[in-house]
């Protein structure tokens, strides 16, 4: 796989911010996000980290319009021109694959591409995109039921990159990827950043520190940067860490 080889795009992008203003959500009488309020741009890879059942998930479902908020808004913002978030503007890779299993690999790649036609600019070959993400000639035709959960889960990459939307939604992507393709896959994010607002969910410290330029911390359900200027890792680490457990001023 060349790691370098990027799905071919739009004319380039404008400036793009994701504007996530005073939403909440809460289930019952829980409040999973109370006041999440920050703006994400592109060029970066923002690390979304957080204990379990702080509210992640919650907060991409919320993005991508799967769940409701209970108040507050998102919006986008281009070169200074705000409005409303479109379905196309966002890509959303689950932590669990959601992928045709009654389909093969080449199947479903000719079906996603030829239903989005519309949107896809200087396409590829069906192999071409295979070898984006390395998927071996010999499984190419296989049916996806038979694929690995890690084979499953490129699939699902490899469409949200022949969609190419400007915001893509990461939930815990490289878990079940072996060293090689997790680097591989860290690769084409970093070069698809630039035009792009990536936002990586992850409750591993090391990978979010390796892959992406911002740390965002959800603790008590308020989202907060973690500013490294002028520390060392170590220092970086141990105040993430206190902002993990809500100690002090993060």
């Amino acid at each position: 796989m060349q790691a370098q080889e990027t799905v071919a795009q739009d004319a380039r992008r404008r400036h793009m911010k994701l504007l996530v203003e005073h939403v909440s959500k809460s289930f019952d009488k829980k409040a999973v996000l109370k006041d999440v309020d920050f703006t994400f741009e592109s060029g970066k890879i923002y690390g979304l980290l957080g204990r379990n059942g702080a509210g992640k998930t919650t907060l991409f479902n919320c993005i991508n319009e799967d769940l409701p908020v209970s108040g507050g808004t998102f919006a986008i913002e281009e070169d200074g021109v705000r409005r409303a978030v479109r379905a196309a503007d966002i890509g959303y890779v689950l932590s669990t694959p959601v992928v045709p299993e009654f389909l093969t690999g080449r199947e479903f790649l000719k079906f996603f591409i030829d239903i989005n036609k519309d949107r896809i600019k200087d396409g590829k070959t069906i192999d071409a995109y295979f070898d984006l993400v390395g998927i071996e000639p010999e499984d190419r035709d296989r049916l996806i039921k038979d694929y690995s959960h890690g084979m499953k889960n490129k699939m699902q990459m490899l469409v949200n990159f022949i969609a190419d939307p400007g915001i893509l939604l990461l939930d815990e992507p490289l878990t079940s990827f072996d060293v090689v393709v997790a680097d591989e896959m860290k690769q084409l994010l970093r070069h698809r950043k630039d035009e792009h607002i990536i936002i990586f969910s992850t409750h591993i410290m090391e990978l979010a520190l390796d892959l992406c330029d911002e740390i965002v911390i959800l603790n008590g359900g308020v989202l907060q940067a973690i500013d490294k200027a002028d520390m060392d890792n170590a220092a970086f680490k141990d105040r993430i860490i206190s902002a993990l457990r809500g100690e002090g001023d993060a």
